[in-house]
């Protein structure tokens, strides 16, 4: 059945993030092996990285991508911070190009940077008209904020490449922001080609203690996904793929109780159902709390369905899976684990598919996911 999840966060992309073990074909690209030699050529140019550790205090932020209401309760947070705690420093989910251009944007006296930003994030998701918003208030109410860019280089072939030639048009070949920018493409290239979540989570707490222990004593916000930020271990799905500390837990290995986490994605999910429907499955009667219907259509795909099953998942538990699975951020609930869900799609002409799914804690390359199972 795994062919009906073709849009991710909506439906799926088959082919992208559809199946476990899927990996994305990419070519090599000349511009990063220019950018190879380039560091070569440039080798008598160093990154000058603050060896003291901070003794400041890091303030870490889970959140579920795109939510409006999540992304408002982040503004409010950075509020407190920026006018009655001084705070002025924010390390975000992005690559050092970003956060960089988002830095020489607010400086701006103009919103076409940003804009520029918002074309090449176009294809991600309009869910990405929700940061432009959130960067904005930020440039109006706090003109003060600082963004750290420390993932690995998305957007590297735009943004990155349009940065790199913004820094060389202002005579900064060379300089550490150069350098920099250049790594987090090759981190961001290197991540591609290996689909490597490990390496993505070293080089995220790299790239945050390189950033962080150079602010000296000062204290930061940082707003992430909610598993990067949980303290404890990524799981995983496939058996093959070892736990490894998240990037929070490595950072409180560092920096002990300084590192203070919150998530927030509660803001996201309604708590109570709509109702309680009957949905009968082998003879079995189960209550099915109702939470909904996302009516965003895709393809012949017009809209989903969501009920939780209740008091199931014992039985649940021994039914074979089929390979599918759905993240957590597609249904509109909170998600706890040992949950059984069932997912109704309705299409075009008619006919409605029902799913079923569920939470066995598992996680897709940090992502929390429910497991499709199938039922007789």
């Amino acid at each position: 059945m795994g062919q009906y999840w073709q849009y991710y966060k909506v439906f799926y992309i088959k082919g992208v993030v559809m199946k476990q073990g899927q990996k994305s074909l990419l070519g090599k690209k000349i511009f990063f092996l220019a950018l190879v030699m380039l560091i070569i050529a440039t080798a008598c140019a160093s990154i000058e990285v603050r060896t003291e550790k901070s003794r400041g205090q890091i303030f870490l932020y889970g959140e579920i991508h795109g939510i409006p209401r999540i992304l408002e309760r982040q503004l409010e947070i950075w509020r407190d911070y920026y006018h009655n705690q001084n705070m002025r420093h924010m390390f975000i989910e992005f690559g050092f190009f970003v956060a960089e251009y988002l830095n020489v944007w607010m400086q701006s006296d103009n919103d076409d940077m940003l804009y520029e930003l918002y074309e090449d994030w176009a294809d991600i998701g309009e869910f990405m008209r929700y940061y432009i918003e959130f960067f904005r208030t930020i440039k109006r109410e706090f003109p003060e904020t600082v963004f750290h860019g420390i993932d690995v280089g998305f957007s590297h072939s735009t943004i990155g490449e349009r940065f790199l030639q913004y820094l060389r048009d202002n005579d900064m070949q060379g300089t550490e922001r150069y350098l920099l920018t250049v790594e987090a493409i090759e981190q961001r290239e290197h991540f591609l080609r290996y689909n490597d979540f490990e390496f993505r989570v070293t080089k995220m707490t790299e790239n945050f203690i390189r950033e962080f222990d150079r602010l000296g004593d000062r204290n930061v916000m940082g707003i992430f996904g909610a598993f990067h930020t949980s303290l404890g271990l990524y799981s995983y799905s496939r058996s093959d793929l070892p736990a490894i500390p998240t990037m929070a837990q490595r950072l409180r290995e560092r920096y002990g109780d300084s590192v203070h986490t919150t998530d927030l994605s509660r803001y996201a999910r309604l708590i109570d159902p709509i109702r309680v429907d009957i949905i009968s499955i082998g003879g079995v009667d189960y209550e099915a709390s109702y939470f909904g219907t996302d009516f965003t259509a895709f393809g012949d795909f017009v809209s989903r369905s969501f009920w939780r099953l209740e008091n199931a998942y014992d039985d649940f538990s021994v039914k074979p899976t089929n390979g599918d699975w759905l993240p957590f951020d597609n249904y509109p609930m909170w998600i706890e684990i040992n949950q059984v869900f069932a997912v109704d799609i309705a299409r075009t002409d008619g006919a409605v598919l029902r799913l079923f799914f569920r939470s066995d804690g598992e996680y897709w390359y940090g992502m929390p996911i429910t497991t499709g199972v199938s039922v007789d």
